[in-house]
């Protein structure tokens, strides 16, 4: 009713107008010359008039909707009527609402109606969540691949890859919200062993955080995210279209792929910006539950609810990505964990990872080396593990042609992985942007294996972004 009110009180005060504004005209008109008043008043009074009329039949119309409200809601002094549906109207949108209970009846604490407590549930709500305060985006990608190789036992395929879900939300100014819901085929692969059912689809999230940024010093970030190893890691996530190549190098490979680093940690991450003038230091702080190390080995690496030990695992990384030379990086990372494998004496665990890489926007180079150390609690007993890669390629128009170059060496009684063993050798590839959100890759691999016949590959893939 106040709406009604409202536009009744708003056009009775134009119709005043309207009204002193003809008197004035009809005086003024009325003191010209008998010539003006032949030819302007006759107009101007007729244009004045119509108005007039108009505005009479809406008050009416108003006047009339009123009384109506009020015989359908006698007693009551806020109820809900919609202004008329008059597509000349220029009054208010629709307002919808219900009745409330008078300031009476919360005195004397009488009870509400049921339309009262429907409008203090509805009210509450946005009071607790409003949706269009946060700015929520979902970005897609997904690839779908055709692979076949001279491994034994391996058979030609077409592959679904992993349609990943990324999605994001300004909860605040400084707190986000991040994840990557992952739907990939199985079955898993952990360190060799398999888990689960072929051409059967699983759901994870990838990652599942939440961040705060306090300035360009300090952001942290709570949940599960890809821990800071090396490079690629945290520069490549759960995309092939982002990639060059149609996939991984084996060092960081997922874990539920056959990888055999902590590429996830479900922890606590400190990051930012270290006071160094043009040669740009970032440091990454990272604690969290490590990765699970007993047997079966089929049992999911990431720790996403209960820890296999007390003890957490950290890790530390300090990059420079200096002014002087854009699209430069170079830095290393230090990874500590203590494993417990079955029947055998904890395991004590260092990564080192160091690398350099060069992007722009026509090429890129990527060189990155680690090694894994494994001690044996109460021997002198040490297990190293070597790796690197290399990577460059070159773009030429819409093509980019690739060489990639990794070496992975596991020594055959390494009490963690011992079913990797020795391999490398050399990929080439050619990816071809079929447009800014689809890409297609044409890549050609040969690993040399230890104690095996050498395996040649052929991939075809195509990724997109949605």
């Amino acid at each position: 009713m106040r709406v009604i009110n409202a536009i009744f009180n708003r056009q009775r005060g134009r119709l005043l107008v309207l009204q002193l504004l003809a008197f004035a005209c009809a005086s003024t008109l009325w003191a010209q010359q008998p010539a003006d008043k032949t030819t302007v008043s006759k107009e101007t009074l007729q244009l004045l008039l119509k108005r007039i009329d108009q505005l009479e039949t809406r008050v009416s119309q108003l006047e009339a909707d009123k009384q109506a409200a009020e015989a359908a809601h006698p007693g009551v002094t806020s109820p809900s009527v919609n202004p008329p549906s008059d597509s000349t109207s220029t009054a208010a949108p629709a307002l919808k609402t219900v009745p409330v209970p008078t300031p009476a009846a919360a005195q004397v604490g009488a009870p509400n109606p049921p339309e009262a407590e429907q409008v203090q549930a509805e009210s509450a709500m946005p009071e607790r969540m409003d949706m269009g305060r946060t700015l929520l985006r979902i970005r897609g990608f997904g690839d779908i691949s055709l692979h076949g190789d001279t491994q034994k036992g391996d058979k030609t395929t077409f592959s679904l890859g992993q349609l990943d879900l990324f999605v994001t939300s300004d909860i605040s100014e400084r707190f986000k919200f991040l994840s990557e819901i992952v739907f990939e085929g199985g079955p898993d692969n952990f360190y060799g062993s398999t888990a689960g059912q072929a051409n059967s689809f699983t759901v994870d999230p990838e990652r599942y955080l939440l961040q705060y940024s306090q300035n360009d010093h300090l952001n942290l970030s709570v949940g599960r995210g890809h821990t800071a190893i090396g490079y690629y890691n945290t520069a490549y996530h759960h995309s092939t279209w982002l990639q060059t190549t149609t996939g991984r190098p084996f060092l960081f490979e997922f874990e539920d792929r056959g990888g055999i680093l902590p590429v996830h940690i479900v922890g606590v991450t400190a990051s930012g910006l270290v006071s160094s003038g043009p040669l740009g230091l970032h440091y990454v702080a990272e604690v969290g539950n490590g990765r699970e190390s007993r047997d079966p080995l089929n049992q999911e690496p990431v720790q996403n609810e209960i820890s296999d030990l007390n003890h957490k695992a950290f890790n530390f990384a300090l990059f420079a990505k200096p002014s002087v030379l854009p699209g430069f990086q170079t830095g290393f990372s230090v990874y500590h964990d203590l494993l417990a494998p079955a029947n055998l004496p904890k395991v004590g665990e260092i990564i080192y990872a160091a690398h350099a890489v060069l992007i722009r926007p026509k090429y890129e180079w990527l060189n990155e080396a680690l090694l894994d150390r494994h001690a044996l609690a109460g021997s002198s007993t040490v297990f190293n593990t070597p790796g690197f890669y290399t990577q460059a390629s070159r773009q030429f128009g819409s093509f980019r042609p690739y060489f990639r170059y990794q070496y992975i060496n596991v020594a055959k009684k390494e009490p963690i992985f011992p079913d990797v063993g020795l391999r490398h050798g050399p990929s080439l590839g050619l990816r071809y942007d079929a447009s800014e959100f689809v890409a297609l890759k044409f890549q050609y691999d040969y690993t040399v294996l230890r104690d095996q016949q050498n395996v040649n590959g052929l991939t075809l893939q195509l990724g997109f972004t949605f």
